[in-house]
């Protein structure tokens, strides 16, 4: 038992950890994308609001949103840590060496890229999650995500997050099955596609929302702020 709880505290269990709640996150993303594309439904936003409603008052996805958050710091902090293990084990000639090796800079910072969507994640909440599962906004939810991607510096933000959190997505999905074992040469180069794949769809999705209720393509801004 002590042995397995010295494994976690390790370099080797921390990026077990890493991997197994990043997977974790990942289906989050994908049921989020689903419930936020009941947004293009031109009904005045009646089906979001019902799928939110849903969400806030069931008691098993309130129990799930208390292990995502836990998900979501230990992802942080362990992403943090290990960022910061990296930095204080590379010698300065070896990361400079690194810059013409074949990682990305996506791949040798995802420390900083991790640490813009938290900032984002924080923005997110912040405009969305308590105002409405904690004050109770008087608004429906589906006319605050409208109104809120009328705000130049906010749909700006949320569009660079989710390229951003493409990148972030695109090589750690890969990461994350090598680290549990799926680095098999058979499967690797498998893997990296279905990661690019993975991002590009979440990326792409979720940055949809803000250009079109900007722009309102379709009407989808104006069919719920009316």
């Amino acid at each position: 038992m002590i042995a397995s709880l010295r494994m976690f505290y390790s370099s080797v269990g921390r990026k077990l950890v890493m991997a197994l709640t990043g997977l974790f996150l990942c289906t989050f993303l994908v049921e989020h994308l689903y419930g936020n594309l009941l947004l293009y439904k031109i009904d005045g936003g009646l089906a979001f609001n019902e799928y939110s409603a849903w969400m806030a008052g069931n008691l098993f996805i309130r129990t799930v949103e208390i292990g995502l958050f836990a998900g979501f710091l230990i992802h942080i902090i362990d992403g943090l840590y290990l960022t910061l293990q990296n930095r204080k084990a590379r010698p300065v000639r070896y990361a400079v060496s690194q810059q013409t090796g074949n990682s990305t800079w996506f791949s040798r910072n995802m420390g900083l890229t991790g640490s813009f969507i938290l900032f984002f994640l924080i923005v997110h909440l912040r405009s969305f999650f308590f105002p409405h599962r904690v004050l109770h906004a008087e608004n429906s939810m589906a006319y605050d995500v409208a109104n809120a991607f009328q705000s130049n510096w906010y749909s700006a933000l949320y569009v660079l997050a989710m390229v951003i959190l493409g990148a972030h997505l695109n090589h750690g999905f890969q990461s994350a099955f090598q680290t549990v074992g799926a680095n098999n040469q058979k499967y690797r180069s498998t893997l990296k596609i279905a990661g690019s794949i993975f991002a590009l769809i979440i990326m792409i999705g979720f940055a949809s929302f803000p250009v079109m209720f900007y722009f309102d393509i379709f009407g989808v801004a104006s069919d719920i702020l009316r």
